[in-house]
């Protein structure tokens, strides 16, 4: 579950490219979701898995929508219209450290010093990464408000990770909850975007189409499946170490066919953030 978390998510940073331009970001996300929803539905069909469920579960799967499949992805992708794939899935990293205080502050779960200090370099390492954007620009250049979005991203997604785990201890099965949460991430994000007065548009090429199949089925569908089995087996902080990983496969991505050049500062911030959050699973696991 965790190679294909890595593999998976990582590429998807880079499929997400694909999927801005012609199509509003919002619009895009409600297709993503709807479908992979009705995937679901239709698996739990086959399989006979229960699909009724009392109102205090829709509560958790409306919040679990708002928060993984609605506001996490309308930020993620509007970050990638002003910073690359790359940059984005490095950002999205600090979730890890951002799962480890929001556990403590909503269940309680402590976590030593040298955790802490673990996601402090991870912290650090997300500022160095975008030091010379932010040292040089004004607060509304388009890289410094690209990985501010990122950053945002991930603490929504970090919130959804913390509503799964509660929702999976109330013995909530991880499918329905993906079936159920989907759909309300997609209904969401389809009113966010009437409300913005986005047209429900349709670009019918092969770049479009392709990169919305896949992230709809494996970025979707089955990465989530397996995020979220792990995320309920052995908690946020070892679940997370996968967005440890989501940088080097965008990396290589990003380095192959988006011409992205390494530097001290992005070699730097990624060393910082590797060594931070590896550092957090290492102590975070024998506490």
């Amino acid at each position: 579950m965790y190679v294909i978390t890595v593999l998976i998510w990582g590429s998807t940073w880079f499929a997400i490219e694909f999927q801005l331009g012609v199509v509003e970001p919002e619009v895009s996300i409600v297709y993503r979701y709807l479908a992979a929803a009705f995937i679901l539905f239709i698996y739990c069909k086959i399989k006979n898995l229960p699909l009724i469920f009392n109102l205090k579960s829709h509560q958790w799967f409306a919040l679990m929508g708002l928060l993984m499949f609605c506001l996490n992805y309308i930020l993620a992708y509007r970050a990638q219209i002003y910073i690359t794939s790359a940059l984005s899935a490095i950002a999205f990293s600090a979730m890890l450290w951002m799962n480890i205080i929001n556990a403590r502050l909503m269940f309680g779960i402590r976590a030593g010093t040298r955790t802490y200090i673990g996601a402090l370099l991870g912290m650090l390492g997300i500022v160095v990464l975008f030091g010379p954007q932010v040292s040089s620009v004004s607060l509304s250049d388009g890289v410094f408000f690209g990985s501010l979005l990122a950053v945002t991203g991930a603490l929504m997604a970090s919130f959804g990770n913390m509503a799964s785990q509660a929702a999976q201890k109330s013995k909530l099965p991880v499918v329905q909850s993906n079936a159920w949460s989907m759909l309300y991430g997609g209904m969401f994000t389809g009113v966010l975007a009437l409300a913005l007065g986005h047209p429900f548009a349709f670009e019918a090429t092969p770049g479009y189409v392709i990169s919305l199949a896949y992230l709809t089925v494996f970025g979707s569908v089955v990465a989530f499946g397996a995020y979220l089995t792990l995320l309920g087996r052995i908690g946020a902080h070892k679940a997370g170490y996968a967005t440890v990983m989501f940088p080097v496969v965008a990396l290589g991505f990003s380095m192959a066919f988006e011409g992205l050049s390494l530097n001290i500062w992005i070699i730097g911030g990624f060393l910082l953030v590797l060594a931070g959050n590896v550092m957090v699973l290492r102590i975070g696991s024998g506490d």
